[in-house]
């Protein structure tokens, strides 16, 4: 039997609530003994008509929190108009979470976010996998989020409205569902107090957004404008695209939960009976509990008729979940504020084999932060706060103070998210050493798709919710006056809460990663290499900015004369970045596609990169067009924002760098990301150019990993051909072409090896015959030939494939060489698309996870070598397979030798591992 298609529905809880508060509001529903119910019936009868008429199999409600968001922090003034919850909604909202609760329907709420980002997260990550979603609200903000397989479904009071993405574009006059934000920042929302543009309503953002595609290209082209509107426009440039900013939902909340915690459950029928009861909810229990069903109105033993206002719905919340809170539990905090006591402190920690400690600042960004306190906790339920005064010398000579606890290598650092406080306190001088026990990274190895958040393993494995930093700062968000404002034994008890809980978490954390066997992977690779990335990310890398803003010019010389051939080829000058007038020059005038497709609003065509793509060869102008867009993104994402991350005090760029994103293994790179830096494009190696050495006796040096994940698969399929051609030093792709198309080495043609590298790099990520004739522009017959007798020729890769799909569909994950797991939840599901998908997920994480474990591991082994000698050369970059260093000319050929033998030996293999190394006046020299 055929199991049922999945259907996932996501209710923006508050909405739902508020919009039958206010429906009812003239004619409110009150109990016998007057109580207002108007909210609660509203909402429990939205939930009824969805499993009713959409019959859900997945399903879950959000709510938004009363800590700020970083919307709050970005705008300060946002929803600060909005009036406090009725008084009457405030009381009805314990009930919302008792009725929940007893449908056995899971509350969504995460502190710092908005109810509309978290199901803007799951409902993208939903429509990556296929899942049917739908978004259950009246809010016409989530419209942005419809796609293929995510629609609105929007209660009004005709009725229901269902929408995806044609009826969207048509409401919006839209052609693309991704430029309402842009509307939504130029015509703003006074409901949000989003300022947007004066003057500029819905129609005239339409409009504008219609001939300029987005925010940014409207004010870039803001002369071509006229009058109010011109001047309008260039005066609130920056707060259009803050507006812009601050619309877009979120779609990368940390979320928990699983879909196998959204299906759709039997309801507590007997919880129900009492709930409905009490609130007189006789025709709404006929339809929940029988015919026989009768409210008589009386309240559960102990129950009063007055419920007293509450900040919002966080005591509801809690008694819902059955979290402990600081005040449930026994603890003793205590402030640090004497230097006695801070001797006493010292002379504690240098007798503990491990403790965990925990940094207050200013600020996320650990590279520009002020130090507020430090916390440490070594025994459950203990913790002692070090607050830490702001005038410079004083709190250096505290920071000496602490610097034999934390600078011991003998004691063990317990912490969540270490690096960061690890980083905070390298920049105030102290740098802390021993074994690092990274919570969040022990749940990164444990669970490498869910939230690692402090937060959510406490309320996961402690049951325990912790203090909210909003119940500190208020809205205003962390900054130096507001963290310096908060009393003392606030910051303390928050403080030492967050280091007590982490101590906790460890505790849980170390025996799961046992059962894991992801214990060794994490006490040999992950946490030795967080002070590496510390020690990289203080470092950082110098950039020539003078060079960036010369080559900026140029290409502007560049986009000027595309822009000139362009307008050439067409007859007449049009802004090219106006997708109306680009589809004008195109189809009407030039006529390339009697077919083109128009929205049906605007009428306008449509001329996505996709569509331009296919009308390669029809005429000139087409890759003028593609290289046009492609340069002034380069010019947008490089080179008009490098020189802005450049810090002041260093001259450098410090990245930052995360362990705990990539499921797979890798480090990610962000504030900026320079791991996406491109190095095929002339623009992209002139980029490059501007990353230059620290100074004088200095240059760069790039080492790179050699066709290391084809090297992997040689290793762990066992495939003969491949470890032959390895072992032999030749190029691999040369000998997979010679065997595939069955010639001598020297008869291969570039055209042949070039198919071959396609298919050697292809068969990592389950490339299908369709895919590679996409890729390589051949019909899918012969890409089928092709890949058929590549497996045919290397039988070993054809049974690794084989053999992994089998093993994962039996245990539910794949295996680095390392025991790095990477989970496959829909390995053996009933959807084609969705276990093809896991598939090709099962092949390459192997590969991928281990290539990953091999240069962190290289990582360590080098930063150690480089610290124990002491060498002046610094480790600065990792950049996938690469590592880039600051090279002190004089140990050249020592370390450069050094290098080399820790990166071929880190994960040692049968198969030869090759280092390219190159040594330049900058990146692009030397790599």
């Amino acid at each position: 039997m055929t199991q049922p298609p999945r259907r996932l529905y996501l209710l923006d809880g508050m909405a739902i609530v508020y919009r039958a508060h206010f429906a009812f509001i003239r004619n409110p529903r009150l109990t016998s003994r007057g109580t207002n119910t108007s909210a609660i019936f509203g909402y429990v009868n939205t939930l009824l008509e969805i499993l009713k008429n959409e019959q859900p199999t997945h399903l879950a409600v959000a709510f938004d929190t009363s800590e700020p968001t970083r919307r709050h922090v970005e705008l300060p003034s946002y929803k600060a108009q909005r009036q406090e919850m009725p008084d009457e909604l405030s009381a009805a909202m314990p009930y919302v979470f008792k009725v929940t609760k007893a449908m056995r329907i899971p509350v969504l709420r995460y502190p710092g976010y908005e109810a509309d980002d978290v199901i803007g997260t799951l409902a993208k990550r939903a429509s990556a996998e296929g899942l049917e979603t739908w978004m259950v609200t009246p809010d016409k903000d989530f419209c942005q989020l419809v796609c293929e397989h995510v629609k609105l479904y929007k209660p009004t009071r005709d009725g229901v409205v269902k929408w995806g993405v044609a009826e969207v574009c048509e409401e919006w006059g839209v052609e693309r569902v991704e430029q309402i934000v842009d509307i939504l920042g130029l015509m703003g929302d006074a409901s949000d107090n989003i300022p947007g543009i004066p003057g500029i309503g819905q129609k005239t953002a339409q409009k504008l957004i219609a001939d300029y595609d987005s925010v940014e290209n409207l004010i870039a082209h803001a002369a071509e404008l006229k009058g109010k509107q011109k001047e309008r426009v260039e005066e609130h440039a920056l707060q259009a695209i803050l507006s812009k900013q601050l619309a877009k939902i979120d779609i990368d909340v940390p979320v928990t939960e699983s879909w196998d915690e959204m299906v759709l459950e039997e309801p507590n029928l007997p919880a129900l009976r009492e709930l409905f009861n009490e609130l007189e909810f006789t025709a709404l229990g006929k339809r929940f509990l029988g015919d026989e069903f009768v409210a008589t109105g009386a309240a559960p033993a102990g129950a009063t008729a007055q419920h007293p206002p509450m900040d919002l719905f966080e005591a509801a919340a809690a008694e819902a979940d059955g979290f402990r809170r600081l005040a449930d539990v026994e603890h003793d905090y205590r402030l640090v504020d004497t230097p006695e006591k801070l001797d006493d402190l010292v002379a504690q920690l240098l007798k503990q084999k491990q403790f965990c400690f925990d940094v207050e600042t200013t600020s996320k960004d650990a590279h520009d932060c002020m130090l507020v306190g430090v916390a440490f906790s070594w025994q459950k339920g203990k913790g002692f706060y070090v607050p830490v005064p702001d005038e410079k010398g004083a709190c250096s000579s505290l920071l000496r103070k602490l610097s034999p606890a934390l600078s011991d290598p003998k004691i063990i650092k317990i912490g969540h998210n270490l690096k960061y406080d690890a980083t905070v306190l390298r920049w105030n001088g102290i740098e802390v050493q021993g074994a690092f026990y990274d919570t969040m990274l022990a749940h990164y190895l444990i669970e490498p798709e869910l939230s690692h958040s402090m937060d959510a393993l406490a309320r996961q494995y402690l049951r325990y919710d912790p203090v909210p930093i909003s119940e500190l700062i208020g809205p205003k968000g962390r900054d130096q006056t507001t963290m310096r404002c908060v009393s003392i034994k606030q910051v303390c008890d928050y403080a030492c809460e967050d280091a007590d809980i982490t101590l906790q978490l460890w505790a849980v954390l170390e025996p799961m990663l046992a059962e894991r066997n992801a214990l060794e992977l994490f006490k040999t690779v992950e946490a030795p290499l967080v002070p590496v990335l510390v020690e990289m990310e203080q470092t950082g890398i110098c950039l020539d900015v003078q060079a960036l803003l010369d080559y900026g010019k140029q290409l502007d010389d560049e986009l000027t004369t595309l822009a000139t051939r362009i307008h050439k080829l067409a007859g007449h000058e049009f802004n090219i970045d106006s997708p109306r007038q680009l589809g004008d020059v195109l189809f009407d005038e030039l006529k390339l596609d009697p077919k083109a497709k128009r929205t049906s609003k605007t009428k306008q065509y449509t001329t996505t990169e996709q569509i331009l793509m296919r009308l390669k060869g029809r005429h000139a102008i087409i890759q003028d067009i593609l290289e046009y867009r492609t340069l002034r993104k380069l010019k947008g994402t490089y080179l008009d924002t490098l020189p802005h991350a450049v810090k002041e005090s260093t001259g450098c760029i410090h990245t930052t760098y995360n362990q705990s994103v990539a499921a797979t293994g890798r480090l990610a790179s962000a504030n900026p990301n320079l791991q996406n830096i491109p190095i095929r494009s002339e623009a992209g190696r002139e980029i490059r150019k501007a990353f230059v050495p620290s100074g004088e006796g200095f240059k760069l040096l790039s080492a790179d990993y050699s066709q290391i994940e084809l090297r992997i698969i040689a290793q762990i399929s066992g495939d003969e051909g491949l470890r032959e051609a390895f072992a032999a030093g030749i190029d691999v792709h040369q000998a997979t072409a010679a065997r595939v198309y069955h010639v001598e080495l020297d008869a291969v043609t570039p055209e042949m090896r070039s198919k071959a590298k396609m298919v050697n790099y292809g068969v990592s990520y389950g490339m299908s015959a369709w895919g590679l004739a996409q890729r390589l522009n051949i019909s899918n017959s012969e890409a089928g030939e092709i890949i058929t007798e590549y497996y045919r020729q290397f039988p070993g890769v054809q049974a690794y494939i084989d053999d992994t799909i089998k093993s994962a569909r039996e245990r539910g994950y794949v295996e680095t060489l390392l025991g790095r797991r990477r989970y496959l939840p829909n390995i053996n599901d009933s959807n084609a698309t969705m276990r093809s998908a896991e598939e090709r997920n099962a092949i390459n994480a192997p590969i991928q996870g281990t290539a990953a474990d091999m240069i962190k591991l290289a990582m360590v082994r080098i930063h150690r070598q480089l610290k124990e000698k002491p060498y002046r050369t610094r480790m600065l970059l990792q950049v996938h397979d690469e590592l880039v260093f600051d090279l002190w000319l004089e140990e050249r050929v020592e370390v450069a030798r050094m290098i080399l033998t820790e990166m071929t030996t880190a994960l040692p293999m049968e198969v030869p591992i090759v280092v390219d190394m190159g040594v330049g006046d900058n990146w692009l020299t030397a790599h």
